[in-house]
């Protein structure tokens, strides 16, 4: 157990430096790290990607706390945006949460896979969308949210590499998208863990040391550690080659969703 939770809080070092210094979300970290753990514990094959989805979500609300206090020291959250793309993001959120406990494990592994891939693909290239003009109808926020809060719990993420997008098309600009990003991923967090929440009761099978679906080992470590490393990774960033960086970290993050793809 000592070990085990050794690890879990390297993991969140890991997961905390990478989200500080290159502005890339935990979860895409966490999520592989925490099913191929689960793996080697013998956990139940059908429960380790919800398992792993449930409790990457869960240590995002933690840590997306943090990255608030830091980004509203700057007066960089747009709130007035934020309040108005919570209602349909908590909805999304929490359904794709309850949707991910009636999927096979197999089917999220696979889901998780192709959309890290595609991030990679994005993150490699460096694409953004042009700042555009505003236009937050009542419509497109409304479809925004909801997909962006749904995709998210269904990867176990943030959500920020379709919020920081989808913002910038609408006119943000770069500083108050990725500010107001990261305040949209505490409700995508606690709707997402509430959809993982309110069905794994009914589950049998369940860990040891589990509420739910969240394994509490892998939540106190990870938080502890990305909570005191995601400063120092923000550090890092006006120091390093983040661009670089962000070019190796793209073709890791291939590496592992080709792998966990692929796997049986």
């Amino acid at each position: 157990m000592i070990i085990e939770f050794v690890l879990y809080l390297a993991l969140g070092a890991a997961a905390g430096l990478l989200a500080g210094m290159l502005g890339v979300g935990g979860g895409l970290i966490i999520v592989p790290a925490l099913a191929f753990s689960f793996s080697l514990l013998g956990f139940n094959h059908d429960l380790i990607m919800p398992l792993a989805l449930a409790t990457s979500l869960a240590t995002i609300i933690i840590t997306s706390i943090s990255s608030i206090r830091a980004h509203q020291k700057k007066q960089a959250i747009l709130w007035p945006l934020f309040k108005r793309l919570s209602p349909t993001i908590l909805i999304g959120a929490f359904l794709g949460g309850l949707m991910a406990t009636y999927l096979p494990s197999d089917g999220l592994r696979i889901f998780f896979a192709a959309y890290a891939i595609l991030v990679a693909i994005q993150l490699y290239l460096g694409k953004q969308p042009a700042e555009g003009s505003s236009h937050y109808s009542a419509t497109s926020t409304t479809i925004a949210g909801i997909a962006i809060g749904s995709i998210s719990s269904l990867v176990g993420i943030g959500g920020g590499s379709m919020t920081v997008p989808y913002l910038l098309w609408n006119g943000t600009s770069i500083r108050n998208a990725v500010a107001t990003s990261s305040a949209i991923g505490l409700p995508i967090a606690i709707a997402g863990t509430i959809g993982y929440l309110s069905r794994s009761y009914q589950i049998d099978n369940l860990p040891a040391n589990s509420l739910g679906y969240i394994y509490l080992p892998a939540f106190l470590g990870i938080i502890i550690s990305s909570y005191l490393f995601a400063p120092v990774g923000a550090k890092l960033a006006h120091q390093l080659p983040v661009n670089t960086l962000k070019k190796f970290f793209a073709v890791m993050m291939l590496v592992i969703g080709l792998k966990m793809l692929f796997s049986l």
